[in-house]
């Protein structure tokens, strides 16, 4: 759990290496690199954010600080909500999902926008808080805007055509709904569990992963 910048820490190294084992995994399924590579920028991830610990806790000078603040909230405003969906889209093996599962992707791209425009217009601060980092854009109408984030990001999951990656899904969304409910300045800040959870299904997934259920030979 990341309550620390040592939390972050080991969490970003494990879940570093757990891309790393996705990725050889891939066996020449090249549309399972942009799925398969998702752990390693969540574990990056991760590890900025200890950057923005120590500076705030005053052992690294402040322009590191804003300057790991502003990656760790483009990758995780920016970056997460375009990269889930069209890894799905990519993944899928039929014409019919890859279009079923195209809106998520243009929504994740639209919602990206609005949160990259907030976070240009600011103002963009971090502060420590009980057990987590709260971070503030300036959004207005974040209800909305989370919630179409999260429906970019866990409903191309639900959608995909591999049984575990729906289940993965199904699994994430109940944790972010559980992070949401808890805390709305810390939600970027736990996303961790998001992180930990999301690196799991995918290694899972390159490694066992059973046929697309309406393409029985898509992983052989």
């Amino acid at each position: 759990m990341c309550f620390s910048p040592e939390g972050d820490l080991a969490g970003g190294i494990v879940v570093s290496a757990i891309g790393v084992d996705a990725l050889r995994h891939l066996r020449g399924r090249n549309n399972l690199l942009l799925f398969a590579a998702t752990p390693l920028v969540l574990g990056f991830h991760q590890l900025d954010e200890s950057l923005v610990w120590w500076s705030l806790q005053g052992h690294l000078p402040h322009t590191v600080g804003r300057v790991a603040m502003w990656i760790y909230l483009l990758i995780a405003f920016v970056v997460v909500p375009v990269l889930v969906p069209v890894a799905i889209w990519v993944l899928e093996p039929t014409a019919l999902r890859r279009r079923i599962i195209a809106p998520f992707a243009v929504l994740g791209i639209g919602v990206a926008c609005i949160l990259l425009i907030s976070m240009l217009h600011g103002p963009v601060t971090v502060s420590l808080a009980s057990y987590h980092l709260s971070y503030s854009i300036g959004l207005r109408h974040g209800l909305l805007i989370i919630g179409l984030y999260v429906l970019a990001t866990c409903g191309s999951l639900l959608i995909s055509g591999y049984k575990d990656i729906v289940v993965f899904g199904a699994a994430n969304l109940v944790v972010v709904v559980i992070l949401a409910r808890l805390t709305a300045d810390g939600f970027a800040s736990l996303w961790c569990f998001y992180a930990a959870l999301a690196s799991g299904g995918i290694t899972l997934h390159m490694r066992f992963a059973k046929a697309h259920r309406a393409h029985p030979y898509a992983l052989t």
